[in-house]
């Protein structure tokens, strides 16, 4: 699915991709999605701001999303909390360098 205002890269410049995207959002959000992709820009320093939807829901398997970052340790300032129906948490962390 692709919507008018995304574009999709094939990760290899994942950098690249991420500057590109922000430069055309301006000053609207840029996501990330999907925990591989999401562990490289954070490695990469590309994130500024964390959005995880916590679902109490669990699977037994699964990529772990802060596993294997090979980075030094990195402060997060919770920005916001959002309770949901159904036991969703939305959690909101500012990433500081």
């Amino acid at each position: 699915m692709c919507w008018a205002s995304s574009s999709r890269s094939d990760g290899n410049d994942l950098d690249a991709a991420v500057r590109a995207a922000k430069e055309a959002a301006g000053d609207k959000n840029v996501l990330v999605h999907g925990a591989s992709v999401a562990q490289r820009a954070l490695t990469a320093g590309l994130h500024d701001e964390l959005e995880i939807h916590l679902i109490p829901v669990l699977f037994g398997d699964g990529r772990r999303l802060f596993e294997h970052l090979g980075i030094q340790q990195r402060e997060l300032e919770r920005t916001r909390v959002l309770a949901g129906e159904g036991g969703v948490t939305h959690l909101h962390y500012r990433v500081h360098p």
